[in-house]
């Protein structure tokens, strides 16, 4: 069933996934559901130090083993290319075995091709490495006297000597690992001189560009397919290193080759969210003006790569301060290369600008919520440019009345209930509105049908629906006539699946080709003999409930199409963007929101729980209300699971991930799911685009931890500033 807005309109309605019959149905397939005749199987071997240099690596038991049909390792692999264009994205930028230095734990040494994934995996096993180690640093503790301004307007150092409140705090977040249950995997086929990659990607563009440039490839002989990926969470947005030694295998052997990584992995060598360590300063004059804000961030990186955890983003434009600085710096550390998680920058960023935010609320004795309204800008203060849509302080007042924060006592365990310390609080949030460059095509065809097609991705965001929502909206045709094919490169190039940045992306480009499509159906309606609306002008004709029509004369499209004698008429579209968008020289592009949570803490059992969360979000205007809420949703559990559990733990003695696993690697589940109540406000931003969408995908997780922790705060009287929340922590008091 299809579901309307009030007002009949396919946009804006809760509208259920056309994807998802597939999905529940076991037919959507997967990048490691693939299967080629004389398909082979690639395993990695992965280094068991984090430092040093490999001296032997004896292969000789390997290669005997049954099934086995190639060892590669340094002295055997193809030649490979680093990848040195800044256009092109990719976060561990050493090509696999280029040399015989080893960085991290879990790098890979050498890998096994086999017939099967057992005998791979034995064969893995054979393989004898022999290091010559060297001292390695997996520590959590950042120091750093490099510290590079990023962002800075007045004296911040003067204004905070001289401001009579005033907090200096710092606040850290753990290595959080992505967990996508689909693990990352590729599939490669090397057939006539062409590479057809079957990738679990985020982003099938760039990691054709990517294996264009690695593999030394022109464009015409890479083709890369995703249509359907098990979330990511970003650690799939850029190609990893098991993607170019499954390429180089297939292309050695000539044929398939199949390489899923395993879930300690994933762990290991695709990507995590770095450790931050971030410095808050905040100071207000006795009526609750800020007048400093200082904000020093550390985050480590590979010893080989330089991986930057925009924790300052939201900094320089959430509140108006005269005096602001944000200054950052790298520490390297003995571990494979960070990428972006979910809401990269702003989400650990905003967990200590909103607890400092929180801390200096309490010093002067006023309301959080109130603190926050009073310290609302007019204009993105960073640049002085205005907001191309803000209504934050709508976010804050909704949020607060739909939770109830009327009633919030201030002092520490004063609230309870059913026997249980209640704890209210609450944190403001942001997100940059990204558009990418994007084209699409649409196919309007004689048999009734549709086809949209763009080289954009779905990865679980509901995109295919999104696309099949726009065709709908602009010609009137069911959604069970209208095909999307997302996922794969030999369609229009689209936008990647990260940064809230492909909805927005999609909507002036399918727009646009569908318009074309509706005009050229409309070419031949008037043009065609016997047609009912021959000799008509187009500009007395519309396009309206599937058919083509003036007054009381009208044609089902299909039938246009047919009479004309033609299989169908299409359009395409074009749109700009990317991350040198000309319109952030005009205006500051955000979307913006208010978390606001309630804990229980019962310290006699030492159980603390995340009860309730009201979420309320300015995201422009919402195209599929309940794949938006489902965003929301999982993001805000995303939160608890930030906020409570997940740490990703280095061990000392030799610098592996322990907790590689997800027995030990503890996320939120079911049962730590607190009721969640979403509202979105309903102000599209035109500026942004003709519907007035940004993205969703990030926004509901920044802010929810230091909601969650700063709730934590008013009911047991600790503050948590090191994350996830620990029990001894609570109970120390």
């Amino acid at each position: 069933m299809n579901y309307m807005d009030r007002n009949g309109k396919m946009i804006g309605g809760p509208v259920n996934r056309i994807e998802g019959p597939k999905k529940v149905s076991g037919r959507a397939v997967y990048t490691s559901d693939h299967h080629f005749p004389g398909m082979l199987y690639a395993v990695p071997v992965p280094s068991t130090i984090a430092s040093g240099t490999i001296t032997t690596l004896d292969t000789s038991e390997a290669e005997k083993m049954p099934g086995v049909r190639l060892v590669l390792h340094a002295d055997n692999m193809m030649k490979l290319y680093r990848v040195s264009n800044p256009k092109i994205m990719i976060d561990e930028k050493r090509p696999p075995f280029a040399d015989k230095e080893v960085r991290y734990y879990g790098q890979y040494v050498a890998a096994i091709v086999a017939d099967t994934f057992e005998q791979a995996s034995a064969a893995a096993n054979a393989i004898k490495v022999s290091y010559a180690a060297k001292p390695f640093d997996v520590s959590e503790h950042l120091e750093s006297n490099k510290l590079k301004a990023e962002s800075e307007r007045g004296n911040v150092e003067q204004a905070f000597a001289s401001a009579p409140v005033k907090i200096d705090e710092t606040y850290i977040t753990p290595t959080e690992t992505h967990v996508a249950i689909e693990l990352h995997a590729t599939l490669a086929t090397y057939e006539h001189g062409a590479f057809t990659i079957y990738e679990a990607s985020q982003a099938v563009v760039n990691a054709q560009a990517v294996a264009m440039a690695g593999l030394g490839e022109p464009k015409e002989n890479m083709r890369i397919v995703s249509r359907f990926i098990g979330s990511g969470f970003g650690s799939k947005l850029w190609p990893w290193p098991h993607f170019f030694v499954a390429a180089a295998a297939a292309k050695q052997l000539g044929k398939p080759v199949k390489l899923v990584l395993s879930r300690k992995m994933n762990f290991q060598s695709a990507g995590h969210r770095p450790i931050t360590q971030q410095h808050m300063q905040l100071a207000a004059t006795q009526d609750g003006k800020l007048v400093s804000v200082n904000h020093d961030y550390l985050n480590h990186t590979s010893v080989s790569d330089n991986y930057h955890e925009n924790c300052g983003e939201a900094t320089p434009f959430l509140y108006s301060v005269p005096n602001l600085r944000v200054r950052t710096a790298l520490v390297k550390r003995n571990v494979g290369t960070p990428t972006s998680m979910r809401g990269p920058g702003a989400v650990p960023g905003l967990f200590a600008l909103e607890s400092a935010m929180d801390e200096l609320a309490i010093k002067l004795k006023m309301d959080p919520v109130q603190f926050r309204l009073i310290n609302e800008p007019k204009v993105d203060e960073s640049s002085n440019l205005p907001f191309s849509s803000r209504h934050m302080v709508e976010c804050l007042k909704t949020g607060a009345d739909k939770f109830g924060w009327s009633k919030r006592t201030p002092g520490v365990g004063s609230m309870t209930r059913d026997g249980k310390i209640l704890g209210w609080g609450m944190a403001a949030c942001s997100w940059p509105a990204f558009r990418m460059p994007t084209e699409a095509a649409v196919e309007l065809k004689s048999d009734g049908t549709v086809r949209a097609v763009c080289a954009t991705q779905d990865i679980g965001t509901g995109t295919y629906t999104v696309i099949a929502q726009l065709v709908s909206e602009e010609t009137g045709i069911p959604l069970d006539r209208i095909e999307v094919v997302l996922g794969d490169t030999d369609l229009p190039p689209g936008p990647f699946s990260g940064g809230s940045a492909a909805t927005a992306s999609v909507i002036p480009a399918v727009l646009q080709a569908v318009r074309q499509a509706k005009k050229a159906a409309i070419d031949l309606a008037i043009k065609t003999e016997n047609s009912p609306l021959l000799n008509r002008k187009a500009g007395e004709v519309e396009f309206v409930g599937g058919a083509i029509g003036a007054g009381s004369e009208r044609i089902a499209f299909d039938r246009a199409i047919e009479m004309a004698g033609s299989a169908s008429v299409s359009g395409h579209g074009k749109s700009p963007g990317g991350f040198n968008d000309p319109l952030k020289k005009k205006y500051s592009l955000h979307s913006f929101g208010a978390h606001f949570v309630e804990v229980s803490w019962q310290p006699e059992i030492a159980r603390l729980r995340v009860e309730r969360v009201v979420t309320v979000i300015d995201g422009g205007r919402v195209i599929n209300r309940k794949t938006a809420a489902n965003q929301i949703e999982g993001a805000v559990v995303m939160g608890v699971g930030m906020a409570l559990f997940e740490h990703t733990w280095y061990d000392p003695r030799n610098g592996a991930p322990i907790n590689s696993n997800l027995a030990d690697y503890v996320v939120a589940t079911h049962a730590d799911s607190p009721e969640i109540d979403v509202t979105f406000l309903d102000h599209p931003d035109t500026i942004f685009n003709e519907l007035g969408a940004r993205g969703l995908g990030e926004i509901g997780l920044a802010g929810v931890a230091a909601a969650i922790t700063n709730a934590t705060y008013h009911a047991s009287g600790v503050r948590v500033r090191k994350l996830p929340a620990m029990i001894e922590d609570l109970l120390a008091v």
